[in-house]
């Protein structure tokens, strides 16, 4: 068929697709001012509440001791083969069994599995990442540094770069994201997966469209589309929002102490701590509309029955793009959105039940 045929019958839908597009980035930008409004009376209440801490936050000079405890492991740098980025790692248990790579979530580093380094070290090499933009690792400060396909080459060559030719992907919230979408495309080096508290992107997308509920819950990824106000009003009053994410008495991690707290916010406090991990967000509708996509790796998804920020009917729609009898999922009463760091014990319990074959 000729060329200018195949343009011509194709024009239609290309144009229904730019003005979707167009349509779809009007409303995440209305949804941005919306969500800015919100955070900014939110952030400057805050430095009403406190003035002594200002409208800026503290930069730590020192990082708290809990990131350099020798019984979570050995801290070591990559250089990874595509990009020539170093990611910073954490290894323990190298030798003692399968590579089982932990990916971390927002606002988090390498220290949110520290439980599930104690854990799984005495039969697995155990390794926990920070991902590009995070903690020790490098971070480029250009949005396009962190699209979905370079975060995935990421963690391709970290399963490479450790010699290994497969690994257990466990991960939560953004490294979750990740995670699906890496077993997708790179099947051969995901022998099993652990999922916490995240859906991938597509069933996310289908799910929001007839659930606006959902929307509610994580208004937050609207404001993080903007340039620069974001990283504003998060560190404001030395970093509160993020405080309150962390330590809410519903919502955050219970029993987190102030030590643990600034293993969180040491990383974030630095010059440009948190424009990486913020590109991350901006880089989310960048392929919208996403195509429903097989989900076949053999997957354990824990889910928490009080997860503020996401809709517990998400495992329902992730159970539906299953091959049949390759998801183990569950969702906990009681928990919320921190199960690695907030209910380690039961986490646990179903990590060795879901992975005992692989040790047999």
């Amino acid at each position: 068929m000729p060329e200018l045929v195949v343009t011509a019958l194709l024009a239609p839908s290309r144009l229904t697709l730019k003005l979707l597009r167009a349509f779809m980035w009007s409303l995440v930008f209305a949804a941005a001012l919306v969500a800015a409004a919100v955070y900014g009376c939110m952030a400057f209440t805050h430095v009403l509440c406190r003035p002594r801490r200002g409208c800026c936050g503290r930069p730590r000079s020192t990082p708290p001791a809990c990131l350099s405890d020798p019984t979570l492991g050995e801290h070591c740098f990559l250089t990874l083969k595509s990009s020539g980025l170093r990611l910073h790692y954490v290894s323990a248990g190298h030798g003692n069994g399968p590579l089982m790579l932990f990916l971390h979530g927002f606002p988090e580093n390498w220290f949110s599995w520290r439980y599930q380094l104690w854990e799984f070290q005495s039969r697995f090499h155990v390794v926990a990442v920070d991902l590009r933009g995070y903690g020790s690792s490098d971070a480029p400060q250009d949005v396009d540094c962190y699209t979905m396909d370079l975060l995935m080459t990421d963690i391709q060559d970290v399963i490479l770069g450790l010699g290994y030719s497969k690994c257990i992907l466990v991960a939560h919230d953004w490294g979750a994201l990740l995670a699906w979408n890496f077993s997708i495309y790179y099947p051969s080096l995901v022998e099993r997966m652990v999922i916490v508290s995240a859906a991938p992107m597509s069933v996310y997308q289908d799910y929001s469209i007839r659930h606006i509920g959902q929307f509610f819950r994580s208004n937050y990824i609207f404001l993080f589309q903007l340039p620069w106000l974001p990283e504003k009003l998060l560190s404001m009053s030395d970093f509160q929002i993020l405080k309150t994410t962390l330590t809410h008495r519903k919502r955050g991690i219970p029993h987190l102490t102030p030590n643990e707290l600034e293993a969180f916010l040491y990383d974030f406090s630095q010059p440009g701590g948190l424009t990486g991990p913020l590109n991350y967000y901006r880089n989310l509708f960048r392929n919208f509309p996403l195509e429903p996509q097989e989900l076949a790796t053999p997957t354990l998804l824990l889910w928490g029955a009080k997860d503020t920020y996401f809709d517990q009917g998400l495992v329902g729609a992730i159970s539906s793009r299953f091959v049949p009898g390759r998801l183990e999922a569950h969702i906990l009463p009681g928990m919320g959105h921190w199960i690695p760091q907030s209910n380690p014990r039961e986490m646990h319990e179903y990590m060795w039940a879901f992975l005992r074959d692989l040790l047999d």
